[in-house]
């Protein structure tokens, strides 16, 4: 009977690691959510930056980081891996490249500020997660 334990306990220790293995989580940047909602704030402050007739709601956008980085969290990634994500310059490259390839399927030059007024107008008229983060001044 001991030997038939200590077998079973020897299988269950060697099952450990790939149990640990199958759990392993993917890269934040593609937790769509926290991708998504990271991008959605950038574009949304590059506009507000960029265009006088616009603001931001800076407030709004900060309880968004704030859950954001809670859900990460509750998904089991570190303050050191979030960090670290949101400081990549990889992913900063990545984030921008994503912009500049919908603005140009929008036909909206991001160095144009009548541009991304009317961008942000849109946005905002259509209420989408970009649109929510800013207003008219």
């Amino acid at each position: 009977m001991k030997q038939v334990l200590t077998t079973l306990a020897a299988a269950f220790l060697l099952l450990l690691p790939a149990a640990g293995k199958a759990e392993a989580r993917p890269p934040l940047s593609q937790v769509t959510v926290i991708d998504d909602g990271l991008y959605q704030i950038a574009l949304a402050n590059l506009v507000r930056r960029r265009c006088d007739a616009l603001d931001g709601r800076v407030f709004k956008a900060m309880g968004i980081l704030r859950d954001l980085n809670r859900h990460a969290r509750s998904l089991g990634y570190t303050q050191a891996e979030i960090d670290a994500y949101v400081d990549s310059d990889a992913e900063k490259d990545r984030m921008k490249a994503r912009a500049a390839a919908m603005f140009a399927a929008r036909g909206v030059d991001p160095d144009n500020p009548d541009d991304l007024c009317r961008y942000g107008l849109e946005e905002i008229a259509s209420n989408s997660p970009v649109g929510a983060l800013l207003k008219a001044k």
